[in-house]
């Protein structure tokens, strides 16, 4: 990813180096008929194609660094190498920096889950969502951006990080201060609006300033944390101490 700071605007460059190219997506799931569906609806959009598929883990971490694909559509219940121990491969493999990685599963308000967040994974989806959805889902992760919105962000992590989740949040929260301490006041104060769900628009709404000031302090804080998209920033929001958990 480069980030052009003088737009805010993000450029994510995949194989062939071509911003106009068709989004590659890769399909990783055990279930050889939900991906024929998914093969099918995903071809069906002109701006992206299925470059390959995985029956488990360890194939869509293999084909993930074959082809270089933009985004995977990762089930995180299969056989052998999950979901999850795909997703941390993946994501520890500087070379494969670019790839995003949209989570599938069929409960929403899961454990599982919110690992996945950890491990680096954009977002999740469920597997009853609507065609457009997860159409949707493909292009936002591809963006950049991350896809948890304001329920999922605030119900499922930060509901999960004070019920236990969160129990080395305070012995992990050292660990993040020197990085914290190299964002400006504003870059904070962006931070836990981000973590708390608001969007760009939202947020500039909040800070009477425009969306693009926004954007370009995302990008900032991303950089500064070593942040791979917006929802990693929401992650390390909460496990380092920024913003606390409520249950509501």
């Amino acid at each position: 990813m480069t980030t052009d700071e003088g737009t805010g605007t993000d450029t994510f460059q995949g194989g062939d180096g071509d911003p106009d190219r068709p989004i590659r997506v890769l399909l990783a799931d055990d279930q050889a008929l939900l991906r024929s569906a998914f093969k099918v609806l995903v071809n069906s959009e002109p701006d992206m194609e299925v470059v390959a598929e995985a029956a488990d883990g360890a194939e869509a971490v293999a084909l993930a660094r074959a082809t270089r694909a933009d985004v995977v559509l990762m089930d995180i219940r299969m056989p052998g190498t999950d979901g999850l121990a795909a997703t941390r491969l993946i994501t520890a493999d500087p070379e494969l920096s670019g790839v995003r990685i949209v989570m599938l599963t069929t409960f929403e308000v899961d454990e599982y889950v919110v690992q996945s967040l950890r491990a680096g994974a954009s977002g999740f989806l469920g597997k009853g969502a609507e065609p457009e959805e997860l159409l949707g889902a493909i292009r936002v992760a591809h963006a950049g951006e991350a896809l948890l919105s304001p329920a999922a962000t605030k119900g499922l992590i930060a509901t999960f990080l004070a019920q236990g989740g969160g129990a080395d949040a305070g012995r992990e929260a050292p660990a993040y201060s020197e990085r914290l301490s190299a964002l400006t006041a504003r870059e904070r104060e962006v931070l836990v609006l981000v973590a708390s769900g608001r969007s760009n628009d939202e947020i500039a709404d909040r800070l009477d300033v425009s969306p693009l000031t926004v954007k370009t302090h995302v990008n900032r804080t991303m950089a500064k944390l070593g942040a791979r998209d917006r929802a990693q920033l929401v992650v390390t929001a909460y496990e380092s101490g920024l913003v606390r958990p409520r249950v509501e």
